[in-house]
């Protein structure tokens, strides 16, 4: 059985009685081409922990327990539970956990987060893994197109979305995908979105609490992106002006360096 072949997927469903579920974002990967993409793009390793979220059928699971030491893979959806136990049951280095991901505490030292994510759950998603205690090494996601080209944007045009990510990594759009690759077919266009962590020792490295620091502070900003910073952090005018920051400036024209350096001189 080819998991990513349409005629099988759908045999497959038939056969337990189900159905994708449109409310919970399942949209099942059917191209081959784009599996290999994902799984060439994460870089797995014999040594590596991977933590999947929403296995679906088990497509993209398979894949990567042929190249990993362990896959964790966590699915919301009962209904799916014997379905993964068929097409993963080769695989003895395979843990299937049912539960929320947004509340999934990663206890790995050294991880890589490799998945085709419900898109509704993107942001707190990616956020959930930056801002854990264990952090992954990467983060590699089947996304909306239009989101991962907005976490891409950088400086001067930064969003918050851009920002909070930028704060804790480097993402990539690696490539575009259409929505005849899934089934149910989505109504919106799809990407591979890349995201690799920095570690300590990196120059561009940032311990969380000052990055979620300074990630508050242009949130603020942010609320009222049309008006100056004189204007929405009125409060920092002195630390800006040590910062050498032009407080006449929009907040999305600031880099990551100024708004650490706000948060730096703002502590000082």
């Amino acid at each position: 059985m080819e998991l990513y072949n349409l005629t099988d997927i759908q045999a497959l469903l038939y056969k337990h009685g189900l159905w994708a579920k449109k409310y919970l974002g399942q949209n099942f990967l059917i191209n081959k081409d784009v599996l290999t993409t994902i799984v060439k793009t994460a870089n797995i390793q014999s040594t590596d922990d991977i933590i999947e979220i929403g296995p679906g059928l088990g497509v993209l699971t398979n894949e990567l327990a042929k190249l990993a030491k362990k896959v964790t893979t966590i699915e919301l959806d009962p209904t799916l539970l014997p379905i993964l136990k068929e097409t993963l049951a080769a695989h003895k280095n395979v843990q299937i956990l049912q539960q929320d991901a947004l509340h999934f505490s990663p206890c790995f030292k050294h991880y890589k987060v490799v998945a085709n994510i419900p898109y509704n759950i993107t942001s707190p998603l990616i956020n959930l893994f930056l801002q854990a205690d264990l952090k992954p090494e990467s983060i590699t996601l089947l996304v909306q197109k239009e989101v991962a080209e907005k976490i891409c944007i950088t400086d001067p045009d930064m969003t918050v979305l851009s920002l909070q990510v930028a704060l804790f990594g480097h993402a990539k759009l690696i490539k575009k995908i259409g929505a005849g690759c899934f089934y149910p077919a989505p109504k919106v266009e799809s990407a591979i979105l890349h995201i690799t962590l920095y570690q300590p020792g990196d120059p561009n490295f940032t311990e969380t609490k000052k990055a979620l620091q300074a990630l508050t502070l242009a949130k603020k900003a942010f609320s009222q992106r049309r008006k100056m910073l004189s204007n929405t952090l009125s409060e920092y005018k002195e630390a800006m002006a040590k910062a050498n920051i032009n407080s006449n400036r929009r907040p999305e024209t600031l880099s990551i360096k100024e708004w650490l350096s706000l948060v730096k001189t703002e502590i000082a």
